[in-house]
């Protein structure tokens, strides 16, 4: 087996970009419900945002020899997904990746293991999404796969394929479905602008959301005054 592949097919800088003005909800639920990561990778701070196509690998827990190679053969604007096992006992990724990553323009990191040196790479300004926060060190031990498919957080992730994060999570989106789902997630915006404008005017939750039916059908009771 070919353990790093560099061929990696991946969208427009410009879909990336259209997609991005997008919250990591709107694309999920725009999508179908589809491509939510799990819910415990989240940033380790509120206010850092990504998107980008995703680098993979897939490390042996405690392990982040493979990170390291992710990490060079990765392309600007591209995002690490590293799939550990989501083992959370270790610190596999710190302030010195973090510069590596920031001086070649590389958009930010996913792990589903633990991350060190948060303050640091907090004023680094590099996007590092995690499953936990660990100071225990790693080796570098174990030779894996980049750029393969990998599975995490219940999704199957493939080369390519774009990643969105934000303070709520991490959502993928397939390379050959962004025009679209760039499309149905902009529809689902302005449907929710329209929708919050209505209430301001004075809209209420029943009438708006087409509930009266729904709730006389389920035998909903209300005192009358």
């Amino acid at each position: 087996m070919i353990h790093v592949k560099t061929t990696v097919d991946r969208p427009s800088a410009d879909a990336v970009s259209r997609l991005a003005k997008f919250s990591s909800a709107t694309i999920h639920e725009a999508q179908g419900r589809k491509g939510a990561l799990s819910s415990r990778i989240k940033p380790i701070d509120r206010s850092m945002s990504f998107c980008g196509p995703a680098t993979t690998v897939r490390c042996a827990p405690r392990d982040n020899l493979m990170l390291q190679v992710a990490i060079h053969y990765a392309e600007p604007g591209d995002v690490i997904l590293a799939a550990a096992g989501e083992y959370e006992e270790a610190g596999t990724f710190g302030d010195v990746l973090g510069n590596a990553m920031k001086a070649k323009g590389l958009a930010g990191l996913v792990t589903d293991s633990g991350v060190r040196d948060t303050q640091d790479l907090i004023e680094l300004g590099l996007p590092v999404f995690s499953g936990s926060v660990s100071i225990k060190g790693t080796v570098k031990e174990t030779i894996g796969p980049i750029n393969h498919p990998v599975v995490f957080g219940d999704e199957i992730i493939y080369p390519g394929d774009v990643l969105r994060g934000d303070a709520d999570g991490v959502v993928v989106v397939r390379k050959d479905e962004i025009e679209e789902v760039i499309r149905l997630s902009q529809e689902r915006d302005d449907a929710e602008r329209e929708l919050i404008s209505l209430y301001k005017a004075g809209g209420t939750t029943i009438d708006l959301c087409n509930l009266t039916d729904v709730l006389k059908a389920k035998g909903l009771l209300v005192e009358q005054a």
